[in-house]
């Protein structure tokens, strides 16, 4: 009987014997975040080639996004949801590639921890978000984040420092509302953060 269709991957390899496991693709996509990860450097390997971007970002062609132009994106995207769950994805750490002034993010990993079904939505939600910093700098040619061909997303380091904080500052807020009147507040908090608190 055939395996079913998938990929193989070699656990432990020694002279005389080979463990292995065999993953549908539909256990690949169902995987963490980082499972997919290891994953990927495994093929990748196996072909001779990088899993991180072919082509480095130019760190002088992002802008940076500061503490107040962060609120001012925030307040023209916070009636849609989707938008702002990527939004707030963007202050996680992410990898450095080549220039340490540089956070890269996969797209399939924002969609899996933001819930949206590809990486096709996660750039629409990214281009909402850039149209939206271009109004909050005045600034029309001002680049909020770069894409590169093999799936990644890169902005400024400081603008995810200053997204991670606005992110703190508003759970700051939320308990501090919370403490002062907590029914009032329960279900509001439930409705704006149980999809981050979710896909954290």
């Amino acid at each position: 009987m055939a395996p079913p269709k998938g990929a193989i991957f070699d656990l432990l390899q020694g002279a005389a014997s080979m463990i292995g496991i065999t993953l549908t693709t539909e256990q690949i996509r169902a995987a963490p975040p980082e499972v997919r990860r290891w994953i990927e450097r495994e093929v990748m390997a196996s072909f001779g080639q990088p899993s991180q971007p072919k082509e480095e970002p130019h760190g002088e062609h992002l802008a940076v996004c500061s503490d107040k132009e962060a609120e001012a994106v925030l307040a023209q995207i916070q009636g849609v949801l989707p938008v702002v769950n990527v939004f707030f994805e963007l202050g996680r750490q992410g990898a450095i590639f080549g220039q340490p002034n540089i956070e890269a993010f996969r797209l399939l990993d924002i969609a899996h921890h933001t819930r949206l079904p590809d990486a096709n939505q996660v750039v629409a939600c990214l281009d909402i978000i850039n149209q939206a910093f271009s109004n909050a700098c005045g600034d029309v040619t001002a680049r909020f984040c770069a894409l590169d061909r093999e799936g990644h997303c890169f902005i400024a380091l400081e603008t995810q420092q200053n997204i991670l904080r606005l992110w703190q500052k508003m759970i700051a807020r939320q308990q501090l509302s919370l403490e002062e009147d907590p029914a009032p507040q329960a279900a509001h908090g439930q409705q704006t953060f149980a999809d981050k608190d979710a896909a954290a």
